[in-house]
This record gives structure tokens, C-alpha cells and sequence, in this order.
């Protein structure tokens, strides 16, 4: 819990990053933590979190402070693990870097290889791709929307909506196989 916690955000600004529902954020994250993050530690090796839970009042202060951090109202049942969503759900997000995934990325390998070999293997809801060592935001959510957006060129929005798919198993061929 104190890799979800820890907050640059906090740190620079002296500003606790602590859950208002603790019982809400412990079952959100381990969630996220069961369904996501086990897995891709299991097949993958290290999970390095670079951010993952945000107090409503870290989050309004990234945001205002322009610390790119969205709305509270956006980051609910996202980075914000103990607040429902306006339709009353829950969820968890975390940002994470692949340290097997960053190697090969670095040398040259597409993003939308990791993308597909999670849309096929795991019951994620988002996942949004940044360009610093293909770093991305995974989400788990009760209503997952199943969408990938990346900031890596292609940028933009990969798909949305669409169930696993066997035909892009050939975008991520050498893979290590799915541990769970």
C-alpha cells in the first residue's frame, strides 16, 4: 500500500495523500492488485508504480496546479479509489512502467504490442499509453468500458468497447506466456 500512496504531488506540496474511505480504497486496490497488477508481475517480472491512489484533495491540488492531474469528478473510481463514480461505482487505477516491456520499448517495440496482449489476457476498463518508458495507466472498474488511448504515436483512441481478440496475438508474438 505505500508504493499506492506514495504521491509526488504530497510530497512537493506537504499535503497528506491519505483515503477518506480506507475500507473502500483497500478493496478497490486490492482488487486492481488481483485482477491487474499480479498478473502482469506474474508474466511479466517487476511492476514498478509510478502513481496509483490519490486523495480527492491531492488530486483537486494537481489539478488546479496544473500537475496533470484531471477532475476529481473524472479521477472517481479511477485514481481516486475510494470515491464511487456518478453512477455509483467503484474502481481503481495506477500508473505503471513494465521494466520488461520499457527494455524492448526503448529498442524500438510498439506500444500497441502491450496493449493487445492486455486486452487479450486481462479484465482491464482503461488504459491510457504515455511515451516516457511506454509508462501506462491501467484501470479496473465494475462497468469497465474496455478502452485503450494512447499519447504514443498512433496517439489517440486504439478502440473501445471490443472483446478479445485471437487475431492480435501476432502483435505481441514473444511474449512471455500468461501467468496468472
Amino acid at each position: 500500500m505505500r508504493d499506492f500512496l506514495y504521491s509526488e504531488i504530497a510530497n512537493h506540496y506537504g499535503v497528506p495523500n491519505i483515503p477518506e474511505n480506507p475500507d473502500l480504497a483497500i478493496e478497490t486496490g486490492t482488487r486492481l492488485c488481483e485482477d491487474l497488477l499480479e498478473p502482469l508481475q506474474q508474466t511479466f517480472g517487476r511492476v514498478a508504480i509510478r502513481s496509483a491512489y490519490r486523495s480527492p484533495t491531492i488530486n483537486a491540488l494537481g489539478n488546479e496546479k496544473g500537475e496533470n492531474c484531471g477532475s476529481n469528478k473524472s479521477n472517481y473510481a479511477g485514481h481516486i479509489w475510494d470515491h464511487r463514480d456518478e453512477n455509483g461505482h467503484s474502481g481503481a487505477m495506477a500508473c505503471v512502467v513494465l521494466p520488461w516491456f520499457a527494455d524492448r520499448y526503448e529498442k524500438g517495440a510498439d506500444w500497441r504490442a502491450m496493449a493487445y496482449w492486455i486486452h487479450n489476457h486481462l479484465p482491464y476498463s482503461q488504459l491510457q499509453f504515455f511515451p516516457k518508458l511506454c509508462a501506462f495507466n491501467i484501470g479496473r472498474h465494475e462497468k469497465p468500458v474496455r478502452s485503450i488511448y494512447s499519447y504514443i504515436e498512433p496517439r489517440g483512441l486504439l478502440h473501445k468497447g471490443e472483446p478479445p481478440n485471437d487475431a492480435y496475438a501476432a502483435v505481441y508474438a514473444g511474449f512471455p506466456e500468461f501467468q496468472k
